[in-house]
């Protein structure tokens, strides 16, 4: 065999070899979550505009891992499975949508929405993930929301909400539909307690 035959041959084998590489890359679960449905029951406030800002959150939940508690202290992340973004994007997403679903406020945005803002929704993502340790698996979802005035930097109000929802299965399905049930009530509550604070 010549040498530019070899050469051709090699080539023709490594193209072979990394197109065979890429059909070995295990696909993965990819999952989003629900906007909160809120009881229209408080007080509207039409005239008043919120900025929603992107949740604050240790690295450990600020990604596409979904997280694991195996035991007290220990992450570990779901196995084969992923959010669709980075989890901090996803909830900023569904605060809006539940803030905007509730119609009771006049405006709802993020950052470079170009609205007049009367108060910033601050969250801070405390826990976000699985329990399995102690006994049921567990969902837990744990965000602290500090209301702050937009003009004078003043901090209105600040609270943390706190919900959780058995696991009822096994698959990635099983683990995230909990997580998605402990975050509706979460975001539910945040809305409510929003209007009726203001």
């Amino acid at each position: 065999m010549g040498r530019r035959s070899m050469r051709t041959a090699f080539i023709s084998l490594g193209l072979a070899l990394a197109l065979a590489g890429c059909g070995t890359t295990p696909k993965l679960d990819t999952f989003s979550l629900s906007a909160g449905q809120v009881a229209k029951t408080a007080r509207s406030h039409k005239s008043m505009q919120l900025l929603i800002q992107p949740p604050t959150a240790l690295k450990a939940l600020d990604s596409e891992n979904i997280v694991v508690n195996t035991a007290p202290g220990s992450i570990e992340y779901l196995g084969g499975a992923q959010w669709g973004d980075r989890l901090t994007n996803i909830v900023q997403a569904r605060l809006v949508q539940s803030f905007e679903n509730s119609g009771l406020f006049g405006g709802i945005g993020r950052p470079g929405d170009g609205l007049a803002i009367n108060y910033q929704v601050l969250t801070d993502l405390r826990v976000f993930g699985i329990r399995a340790y102690g006994g049921a698996r567990t969902a837990v979802v744990d965000i602290a929301v500090r209301l702050m005035n937009d003009s004078s930097g003043e901090i209105r109000a600040t609270r943390i909400f706190t919900a959780t929802a058995p696991v009822r299965g096994t698959s990635n399905a099983d683990y995230v539909r909990a997580l998605n049930t402990a975050f509706e009530q979460v975001s539910a509550e945040i809305v409510n307690w929003t209007a009726a604070t203001l």
